[in-house]
């Protein structure tokens, strides 16, 4: 049975110089590999209107309407695997992310806390698979508390679904991987997309 797989790309960066996007083609060609059926949709946030509205106080009575909300959402429940992909900026997922989520974050959409039997919220898409991609230009642990990938992680969890291993590609910006050309770096995780592609 083939699937439909969600690619969504949160990078600001030039397409030639992006270490996320030269990490997703990687992983999209080892996938597409194995599971050759399989529909890929490209989601570019930057060529989506929706993804540059920020919430404010002036637009929250309309700001989870149909167009922006609804058509994303509904996205969602139609196909059976997402790829998020997605630098680090400023410590946190890019601002073309931020706004995608809090546009399908939507209680009653999303998630639910009716019938929860402890407090906590109820994720409404339980049927998904997620495989987040994520870059960043500061090697691992230099800032904790900067950890979009496992940010991610939860929310997409906390909406029902199943979160694959993420692959995290960091320190882009520190020498000598930064000398690097992103798909020179991407070789050397080669390997790992291999070994992760197999259990999305």
């Amino acid at each position: 049975m083939s699937n439909k797989v969600l690619v969504i790309y949160g990078t600001v960066s030039p397409n030639d110089k992006s270490y996320s996007k030269a990490l997703a083609a990687r992983f999209i060609k080892h996938y597409q590999i194995l599971n050759p059926d399989d529909e890929i949709i490209h989601l570019d946030l930057n060529d989506t209107p929706m993804a540059v509205k920020t919430l404010t106080r002036d637009n929250f009575d309309n700001y989870f309407n149909a167009e922006d909300s609804d058509v994303y959402i509904n996205q969602l429940k139609e196909v059976q695997k997402v790829v998020v992909v997605c630098p680090m900026n400023n410590f946190n997922v890019s601002g073309l992310m931020k706004n995608y989520l809090d546009h399908v974050l939507v209680a009653n959409k999303t998630f639910s806390y009716k019938y929860s039997k402890k407090g906590d919220a109820i994720g409404l898409l339980p049927h998904l698979k997620i495989q987040i991609l994520t870059t960043q230009g500061a090697p691992f642990g230099w800032y904790l508390w900067g950890n979009h990938t496992e940010y991610l992680k939860g929310t997409w969890e906390f909406v029902g679904a199943t979160v694959n291993k993420p692959i995290l590609v960091a320190g882009t910006k520190v020498p000598p991987t930064s000398s690097l050309a992103p798909d020179e770096l991407i070789d050397q995780y080669d390997e790992e997309i291999q070994k992760v592609v197999k259990t999305f």
